[in-house]
């Protein structure tokens, strides 16, 4: 007769919850779900009347496909919307694009040089319209790839920077600073791509590897006898100041020479030099003398002296020739020596040729001397030596037409022009090669230009005026600015002095571009002699602005008529000028929050500072301190007097493996497209969270990998939980006092953990979360809790106290986890909670996002309870490493064929076990508890002294339906081959199908 097959009567887990994912097939079906579930209206719902948590935008640029640095950006801001939710907010997420600017219309040339099309033939009106499907398709591209993260909030109304009233309300922003006097059109040098005809800002530049001629260049020394009487009243004429530069198309704009008084200066003499050097025997020459050797070095001298120090102090006294005066007449004036804080003498001469179109160090020292400039009656004009094609003016006397840069960003014939004119005048000692770090356009990859224009300027430092002219002494923008950041939470911390730093050190705010696709710089000017600008101030003409902009976009600004459309009857167009340069996009998206936070019903917010109890956060990469943070604090500062955010989040770069950048030539680029395709959305959402995101972050296969294998044990996690709860009733409900204490230890590990999670969520420290939950389910929960527990559930009686206790907990555990894992894995945490939610009440049925955290009563925390289980694990531990030897040495199989017996010394951890069943915990048939050091000859681990197993084999039989072998086996004449315990459950089983018959 053969041995009856008790499978059927055990209760074993059942669920339909996979354990392969499948993740790229069920995560669009689930969102599929959320979407016909209307689950972002239903989370407004639930949440109404709640405190507002608004996580704005800060919008991604509508030039393309998503990359890894967008999914990473994309799935924090998910993940803080979600928890802050679930935190007990309304959480309220509305997804924006930044669709202005050059890369959009860069686009859009290339299409048209690709044509053989020219963009001047074509009118401003219809490349805007052009430039405006293109941002529109890009839109509807990146939406899709950002729902498919995982990315929950209002995607069927966005808010776009070239929506009509979006376009209408950063014109009204304009206007405010045209208002409030710190508007205004200067004269300074700007990053200027000759590649893409714009000004940059520091955004907008990165720096790479150049080659650069490098020139020492004499600056004759203007009447030495009179005006260096007091340190050299016999100093013979020829002195030269000499100077080092790597940009000598700069030279036509010199106007000054800066020097250090930090530094120390000599008289240096020619001795000896080979025939037909430039530098020639008998030259003097003033220099630095740290650097007069590598000078001399440089001009191939091979003999020199020092004639006499040079006290800083004298040079302020002295003017120079033009190095090309003799060149060109033009160049006849005095040039100056002006004292500049950013020299030094690491290398060079010592003395700094200062062009103060060409730099902005060199604009800083020019315009700071403006009053010793006129009283020694040294013209103040800066000249505009090169034009926006890279082309020299007729200011730069002599070289006019001559290009700087072509319009491929190749070096065109200026400097070979300059340095032959300064052979020519015998103005040069020595040039050669450098190769250096230069500023290039991070989109064109060319490199960029400092050269003078007009262009719109925000004034960091100009006292800010109210509404009747008025201005309070020390309201300037940058004081403004550094308030607010001193009331905002940074996070991490060290953001705060990041920005600090670069607030107080900012020049004027740069908000024009000379392109076509952008807000225009809605103002009408008259011309002043001076080169300055006087603003129309009229509100009538501010508002019929901002009207037609509502109805008709800002394309309205360009069409035929526009100034006597907005002008008349006030004002005769003849009188004004029209600007059409446009606002850097930097202007645009620095006021989302006046077209957002401010006129939807929805993400309108009631903020501390006014009393209120909602909040604002801004999350970007750390690169935004220089621009998204920077310019949302300046535009509402300027316009508000306070940040438009009370939160500031920032996130690192995403590198490859090995760190390294991402490139494609490097075939190193991971697309989240891929990983979606091959593993699913959660696994990049598992990777983003389980990483350190306030420093850069890596990715690659291997990195992967161990997310995915990491994932698959949490799945089977849960899926264990799912199928375990399959046999749970609402009648096995039990309190928590009638529980063993191995139950209540779970019970006290959720009251541990639930005040952890949530202030780590409140504190956006996702990595802590991810770890301490991984931690928890598979140390605390797989490997410890069900693996003890597997033999109750399995095979006690229905009615057993045990088992009905562990399902009580599994239920609480299960909700628990799958909760707190619901912001970092919303695919999966939805999939279990529907696969459990017949147990669930009905409200929360629809999805676990609808949820709150869960709460676990105080109660459950028992911290006596904890540390004697905390001794429980340790001597646990030396008696699964006694079975591990034993099973390694074939001695036995399964753990249920032994019976050890427990030496314990210690009388702290004999305590903690005298009411503990040694046998259920270690997973074997018997298990004896033993007073005593043990003999020599038992399994010690060195970490838990005190400890010694002895492994004896189990006696008895095998049970056939737990495989426990026990002396007890069939003492049941009803169930010869079982235990008494199992013999008790196959009683209750039989009874329980009769009665389902």
């Amino acid at each position: 007769m053969s041995a009856r097959d008790y499978s059927e009567t055990l209760f074993l887990p059942k669920t339909s919850f996979p354990m392969r994912a499948g993740l790229p097939q069920k995560e669009p079906e689930i969102l599929a779900r959320w979407d016909e579930l209307g689950l972002y209206e239903k989370l407004r719902a639930a949440a109404r009347g709640r405190p507002k948590f608004i996580l704005h935008d800060g919008p991604p640029y509508a030039n393309g496909n998503i990359h890894i640095g967008h999914a990473l950006n994309k799935i924090l801001k998910d993940v803080v919307t979600r928890s802050q939710q679930m935190l007990g907010y309304d959480s309220n997420y509305v997804p924006g694009w930044d669709c202005h600017g050059l890369p959009i219309e860069w686009k859009i040339e290339e299409d048209y040089r690709a044509k053989g099309k020219n963009k001047d033939s074509v009118p401003v009106v219809e490349f805007r319209r052009e430039c405006r499907a293109f941002a529109a398709h890009w839109i509807e591209v990146q939406r899709e790839e950002f729902k498919r993260l995982g990315v929950e909030g209002d995607w069927r109304r966005p808010y776009t920077t070239m929506d009509f009233a979006a376009e209408a309300q950063i014109a009204r922003e304009l206007m405010k600073f045209a208002h409030n006097g710190t508007l205004y059109r200067g004269s300074k040098p700007v990053m200027w791509s000759v590649v893409e005809k714009t000004a940059l800002a520091e955004a907008e530049v990165e720096y790479e590897d150049y080659v650069s001629d490098q020139v020492w260049v004499k600056f004759p020394v203007r009447n030495p006898a009179g005006s260096m009487r007091e340190i050299a009243p016999t100093l013979p004429e020829g002195t030269a100041v000499v100077i080092w530069t790597t940009t000598p198309w700069t030279i036509p704009g010199n106007r000054a020479i800066s020097f250090s008084s930090r530094i120390g200066y000599g008289l240096y003499k020619v001795v000896d030099a080979p025939i037909g050097n430039w530098a020639k025997a008998g030259d003097l020459f003033l220099l630095a003398d740290k650097l007069a050797a590598d000078v001399f070095h440089q001009a191939r001298v091979t003999a020199y002296t020092k004639v006499q120090d040079v006290r800083p102090q004298a040079l302020a006294q002295i003017a120079c020739d033009h190095p090309l005066k003799r060149f060109d007449q033009g160049y006849d004036f005095p040039v100056p020596l002006l004292e500049g804080g950013h020299v030094n003498d690491d290398a060079g001469t010592g003395f700094v040729h200062t062009a103060p179109g060409h730099g902005r160090e060199d604009f800083e020292v020019w315009t700071g001397a403006r009053n010793q400039l006129i009283a020694k009656d040294i013209s103040f004009v800066i000249p505009y030596t090169v034009d926006g094609d890279g082309r020299f003016t007729s200011h730069a006397f002599g070289f006019e037409g001559k290009r700087v840069l072509t319009d491929k960003g190749e070096k065109g014939d200026a400097n070979e022009a300059v340095i032959k004119a300064l052979i020519d005048a015998g103005m040069l000692i020595a040039r050669g090669r450098l190769r250096h770090q230069y500023p290039h356009s991070w989109r064109s990859k060319k490199p960029v230009i400092f050269r003078n224009t007009p262009q719109w300027f925000i004034a960091m430092d100009q006292p800010i005026t109210d509404g009747h002219g008025k201005a309070l002494p020390g309201d300037t923008l940058r004081a403004r600015a550094l308030a607010a950041i001193g009331r905002t939470r940074w996070v991490p911390a060290p953001g705060e002095n990041r920005i600090t730093g670069m607030i107080e050190s900012r020049p004027d705010w740069v908000i024009s571009r000379q392109r076509a696709w952008g807000v225009p710089i809605t103002v009408f000017v008259q011309e002043k002699p001076d080169g300055s600008v006087d603003i129309l101030s009229d509100a009538r003409v501010d508002e019929r602005i901002a009207r037609a902009f509502e109805q008709e976009g800002a394309d309205a600004w360009y069409a035929e008529g526009a100034a006597a459309r907005f002008l008349v009857p006030e004002h005769d167009p003849a009188r004004w000028s029209k600007i059409d340069d446009i606002l850097d996009v930097w202007f645009d998206s620095g006021s989302t929050h006046a077209f957002t936070l401010e006129t939807r019903e929805d993400l309108k917010v009631r903020r501390r500072q006014d009393g209120g109890q909602d909040t604002v956060m801004y999350l970007e990469g750390s690169d935004q301190h220089r621009g998204w943070f920077q310019s949302s604090l300046l535009e509402s500062c300027g316009t508000r007097g306070v940040a438009p955010f009370d939160t500031v989040l920032t996130h690192g770069f995403v590198l490859d493996q090995d760190g390294h950048k991402m490139s494609k030539s490097l075939g190193n680029v991971t697309a989240p497209q891929d990983v979606i395709r091959q593993s699913g959305a959660d696994i990049l959402r598992m990777w983003v969270c389980a990483s350190d995101y306030a420093d850069d972050l890596r990715i690659g296969p291997e990195i992967l990998k161990t997310t995915i294998e990491t994932y698959r044990k949490l799945r089977n996690t849960l899926r264990w939980m799912l199928g375990s709860l399959a046999h749970f009733n609402a009648e096995d409900r039990l309190p928590v006092a009638e529980m063993p204490a191995l139950e209540r230890l779970m019970l006290h590990r959720l009251a541990e953990l639930d005040p952890q999670v949530r202030q780590a969520y409140a504190d956006f420290d996702y990595k802590r979360i991810f770890a301490a939950l991984n931690s928890f389910m598979t140390s605390d929960l797989s490997a410890f809790y069900f693996d003890i527990r597997k033999d109750a559930l399995y095979c006690d009686p229905i009615s057993s106290t045990t088992r009905r206790a562990c399902l009580n907990v599994l239920d609480h555990l299960f909700r628990c986890t799958v909760m707190w894992l619901a912001p970092m894995l919303p695919f999966t945490a939805e999939e279990a909670w529907l696969e459990h939610r017949s147990l669930a009440p009905e409200s929360a049925q629809e999805s676990v996002h609808l949820q709150l955290f869960p709460s676990a009563p105080s109660s459950w925390r028992d911290d006596r309870l904890a540390e004697q289980w905390r001794r429980v694990r340790l001597v646990r531990r030396v008696v699964t490493g006694a079975l591990e030897i034993e099973r390694a040495h074939k001695r036995i199989g399964s753990s249920l064929e032994a019976a050890p017996l427990v030496y314990v010394a210690d009388p702290d951890l004999f305590a903690a076990l005298v009411d503990i069943d040694l046998a259920e915990v270690s997973i074997t048939s018997a298990a004896n508890l033993v007073e005593g050091e043990g003999p020599p000859a038992a399994f010690r681990l060195d970490e838990v002294p005190g400890v010694a197993v002895e492994v004896r084999l189990a006696e008895g039989k095998k049970c056939a339906r737990s495989w426990k072998i026990l002396t007890s086996v069939g003492s049941d004449t009803a169930y010869p081959d079982v235990s008494p315990r199992d013999a008790q459950a196959l009683r209750d089983w039989e009874a329980m199908r009769k009665a389902a018959e």
